[in-house]
């Protein structure tokens, strides 16, 4: 628990869909807000124009509040559209661009920032030679020595510009990050960053520093990715005389090769699980876990829970692994704690439109299914595979199928296989058709079947002709259970078909 309310901010760029690494952060600073009685912010972080995406920031919005993690401050949903809401905006960062450039010529004037006028193509001879030196990448500080008049003149010529930070050329930038402790970076190794570029858009660099201190946020969670860019926001604070937020840096996310995670290897984006079927919960509790331990043996968090359990000290250094498996358990975990009812209707989101047609379809017959039918997915589209498979389309039409296949193995080719197996099938149609409606369930129905099984001295030839005349399928739920939902009506039915078929 933070000794003073945190205020944290998620701050994604609306260069495509949310992806799950990105739930993760809004996710931990969620949690580090909540738990601390603070503030979560989201801003949008639109200065890279070439890669902005029409429609992102509505993407972002509608998985955060699908996932439940809604911010108090900045950038919301109302009324389904993207608004703004607090004291200190604006949330959308290409609206603020003045704010932005005001503060580089301040930086400029005060000697902490510089113009630098070189051309693409000087930059490049630049890369190449430090490159073939061996050296870091980074700009050589050409620009930084030049006399005002020239600077004068050039600015006047309204030649093309940029404004770089001036970082020392000499000692050590530190700061204790709250995942990994000490970092320290020797300044000489630090580029003098450009902090806003010729067409008047502030980068990355320039506008978070501005953006976090103008909102207040005191705690700021991101990738590790962005570990080496924290003495350069360091140096802008103490330029400024700001107070500098604490940092907090989470490890990647891998996939199960232990390469990056990355949308080219599979589903990454937030709404791509929505679409498959996982719930929010599932997907939350699981992100959490990506990085973090509760040092429990508790896995199942309600996200009220996650806020009173988390903190930064139990976030691990080391990537995390993405386990699709474990996210498939999670969710079939959830779907087992729904009610019947409220798995009905998320079963039928799913459905395939082939189902859907069948008559004996409805929200009713799937309530009765929901049971058996949770115990055969982890997440709403493997329904289809499940179809694809022919292991759904029993439950809702008689199928098609092989009379020789209702023949238990040990009896097929044996002369008496065809004749013992009608016997069997026709006492079963006899046994179940004494049972009374009122009492027709599972258990019931084992208990007429159960016993004749016995006596025969071969349970499996019972029982199988029976699972495969109710299912026309190797492979179907248990055949009391198939029984009691299928009806007492339609499992004689389909009984006497499995008989006509052998007679």
């Amino acid at each position: 628990m933070q000794s003073r309310p945190a205020i944290t901010r998620f701050a994604p760029s609306p260069t495509g869909f949310l992806h799950v690494g990105g739930l993760r952060t809004a996710l931990y600073s969620y949690l580090l807000a909540k738990q601390s009685g603070g503030t979560f912010l989201l801003r949008i972080e639109d200065t890279d124009r070439e890669r902005y995406v029409p429609g992102g920031i509505q993407n972002i919005l509608e998985s955060l509040y699908w996932a439940d993690i809604i911010p108090d401050e900045g950038v919301i949903l109302a009324d389904g559209e993207p608004s703004q809401i607090g004291d200190n905006g604006p949330y959308i960062q290409s609206e603020k661009l003045s704010v932005y450039k005001k503060y580089a010529e301040q930086l400029v004037a005060d000697t902490h920032a510089y113009y630098c006028f070189c051309t693409s193509e000087r930059l490049e001879t630049v890369r190449n030679q430090r490159q073939a030196d061996k050296l870091p990448p980074g700009y050589d500080g050409h620009c930084k020595t030049l006399a005002s008049d020239e600077i004068a003149d050039r600015l006047a010529k309204g030649e093309r510009h940029v404004i770089r930070l001036a970082m020392p050329e000499d000692g050590e930038t530190t700061f204790t990050d709250l995942i990994r402790g000490d970092v320290t970076f020797k300044n000489a190794d630090v580029d003098d960053q450009v902090l806003l570029k010729s067409d008047g858009y502030p980068t990355y660099h320039l506008a978070v520093v501005v953006d976090d201190h103008d909102m207040g946020i005191t705690h700021i969670v991101r990738g590790e990715e962005w570990i080496s860019s924290t003495p350069k926001h360091i140096t802008l604070y103490r330029c400024f005389g700001w107070d500098i937020p604490e940092f907090a840096h989470l490890p990647l996310l891998l996939n199960s090769d232990k390469s990056k995670l990355s949308k080219r290897q599979g589903d990454v984006a937030v709404l791509d699980y929505k679409m498959k079927g996982y719930l929010p919960e599932a997907l939350v509790n699981f992100v959490a876990f990506l990085g973090w331990n509760p040092g429990t043996e508790q896995e199942i968090f309600a996200l009220d829970e996650l806020v009173a359990a988390f903190s930064l000290e139990k976030v691990g250094k080391a990537g995390a692994v993405f386990n699709i498996e474990k996210l498939d358990w999670y969710n079939k975990e959830y779907l087992k704690q729904k009610s019947p009812g409220a798995l009905a209707v998320y079963l039928d989101e799913y459905m395939p439109e082939g189902i859907k047609v069948s008559p004996k379809y409805s929200l009713d017959y799937l309530e009765k299914l929901a049971p058996t039918l949770v115990e055969r997915i982890s997440k709403g589209s493997d329904l289809i595979e499940l179809d694809v498979n022919g292991e759904l389309a029993y439950f809702f039409a008689r199928t098609e199928y092989d009379g020789d296949n209702l023949i238990w193995k040990t009896l097929k080719d044996t002369p008496e296989g065809k004749q013992t197996t009608h016997t069997h099938l026709t006492k079963a149609a006899e046994l179940i058709n004494g049972i009374d409606e009122a009492t027709y369930t599972h258990e019931t129905i084992k208990s007429a079947i159960w016993s004749y099984a016995e006596e025969t001295g071969n349970r499996g030839s019972v029982l199988w002709p029976m699972r495969y005349a109710l299912s026309g399928r190797d492979k179907s739920p248990d055949p009391f259970v198939l029984a009691e939902l299928l009806g007492k009506e339609e499992t004689l039915a389909r009984l006497d078909t499995a008989i006509a078929r052998l007679a």
